[in-house]
């Protein structure tokens, strides 16, 4: 079976002696063409880029990130608009492989077989559940491995060592680690060298699982963690959209230098 874009990326990166890198935006911030344009500004810096559902009713979105969906729902953002925007995505020059990120009352109203049939033709290579955890995920990932997407499982620094080595075990290619206990956005709590001691300990459970790190990735700290597979920046890329706003400036161009700069930081 061919090798799935997401470890190829991770591969790529080992190769380079460097963390993946990962980006989130939502979906339809701040409009339609302006969400395409964005991801392609910055796919050149990337590995994988991360494209979150529009929520009205976040549990684990920061400030940063529910302003950009208040942003996309307010244009009448819907779920066939996210198709659209990763179909058009993958059709640019440099794309890379796509995480959808979101809540799964909006997949199961979309229904999980129509909702995993449109990943699939608009050409999405992984999913993250937030609030659907370990065990409750498990025939929603397995449909997930029928269709060669890759379910994305959430770990946290309070999950058990035995759990832990469940949810690994039936991982797919990629695991998601949260490296506090807050929402998106927030400062970090623990200090890098406790996250990176945390996250070998995690890592040594089955070294071939790619296991990246998010929340409280930005430009002043992502250097300092180096050590991981791949690191997720969201909340800062959601935040300088809204500057550029507010700032009557060019989120495109702002967002592409932001991300080269976090680019240029883990080289």
């Amino acid at each position: 079976m061919r090798e799935s874009l997401i470890n190829q990326a991770f591969k790529k990166a080992k190769k380079e002696k460097r963390p993946a890198l990962l980006t989130y935006t939502v979906a339809g911030d701040t409009n339609f063409q302006k969400s395409i344009d964005i991801l392609k500004s910055f796919s050149n810096y990337v590995d994988i880029v991360e494209i979150g559902f529009p929520h009205s009713t976040p549990i684990a979105d920061g400030g940063q990130i529910q302003t950009s969906s208040h942003r996309a729902l307010k244009n009448g953002f819907k779920m066939k608009h996210i198709f659209q925007i990763v179909k058009k995505y993958k059709k640019s020059k440099n794309s890379k492989p796509v995480i959808l990120m979101g809540y799964y009352n909006m997949i199961y109203q979309y229904n999980e077989n129509n909702f995993l049939k449109e990943c699939k033709i608009s050409g999405v290579d992984g999913i993250i559940v937030v609030d659907l955890p370990w065990p409750e995920n498990k025939n929603f990932a397995k449909k997930c491995k029928s269709k060669n997407i890759c379910f994305v499982q959430l770990l946290s620094p309070t999950t058990s060592n035995h759990r832990l080595k469940k949810i690994i075990s039936d991982s797919h290619e990629m695991c998601y680690y949260i490296s506090m206990l807050s929402t998106t956005g927030g400062k970090l709590k623990v200090s890098p060298r406790n996250i990176i001691k945390n996250y070998l300990k995690i890592k040594k459970i089955d070294n071939n699982k790619n296991l990246v790190i998010g929340f409280g990735i930005t430009t002043s700290t992502i250097s300092d963690l180096k050590r991981a597979d791949g690191l997720v920046c969201g909340s800062q890329i959601c935040k300088e959209i809204t500057n550029s706003f507010k700032n009557r400036q060019n989120p495109v161009t702002n967002v592409s230098k932001l991300v080269y700069n976090l680019k240029r930081r883990i080289i």
